[in-house]
């Protein structure tokens, strides 16, 4: 039996899976949040000390930085969205329109993976008798029909995860005596370089010293060069 998708269907809990790709997005889009502030912020401060300065140019990049990465994300994951809807109807449609034709097709897929055919056959059936749509969606697909991603989740995500990565920066340089401002600044962004590294590493399963290295590698050039090219600027005014 097929399984029809509609709009008023009962919500669904989020997968451990679906869970996980959040919080890894959470984590690279407070990376973002944390070296593109960083690099703003130094970028001003190598052409001025004024800490409103600093906090006008580091307010607008947490803004617009935020708004950028959740747009970006709910226009992808949206694409991603209707992408897997169309697939998944399409199945719904064949279905309704040949439904021994699916299950044999089904049958073969087991029976490809080495069960005999009449096993092949039994599995087939006994899952399409429980929801045929599924079945077909999960093997041929790797989709559940029941479950797809959320843009507006993704997008709230990002925006989130942006704007906490990006006050760390910020108040750094802000708050801090002007004659450690910078060095203060520098050793916050490492260190919350470092724990985005460990943390994004380890909901990958990899070793979490390559992420750490290439986070610390990243932000330090983004805060070096940026500085130099505002200093530079600050030397023509």
């Amino acid at each position: 039996m097929a399984v029809t998708i509609g709009t008023n269907a009962p919500p669904v809990t989020q997968s451990l899976s679906q869970r996980l790709n959040w919080l890894r997005a959470g984590v690279l889009g407070a990376n973002d949040g944390i070296v593109s502030t960083a690099g703003l912020v130094f970028g001003v401060a190598g052409a001025t000390t004024d800490s409103v300065a600093l906090l006008i140019a580091g307010l607008a990049g947490m803004v617009a930085g935020a708004l950028s990465m959740a747009g970006g994300e709910y226009v992808s994951v949206s694409s991603q969205r209707d992408s897997e809807l169309a697939a998944i109807g399409q199945q719904q449609a064949e279905l309704h329109a040949d439904p021994e034709g699916k299950l044999q097709q089904l049958a073969g897929h087991y029976a490809e993976r080495g069960l005999s055919r009449e096993l092949s056959l039994q599995v087939a059936r006994e899952l399409s008798e429980h929801a045929a749509l599924d079945a077909h969606a999960h093997v041929f697909l790797n989709l559940d029909a029941d479950e797809q991603v959320s843009p507006w989740a993704a997008a709230r995500a990002s925006l989130i995860a942006f704007i906490a990565g990006s006050v760390i920066p910020l108040v750094a340089i802000i708050t801090t005596p002007l004659a450690v401002r910078l060095p203060l600044t520098v050793a916050a962004v490492l260190a919350a370089l470092v724990v985005t590294g460990v943390v994004s590493a380890r909901l990958g399963g990899a070793r979490p010293l390559p992420a750490v290295i290439r986070n610390v590698a990243v932000g330090s050039l983004a805060m070096g060069l940026t500085y130099l090219v505002g200093w530079l600027v600050g030397q023509q005014l």
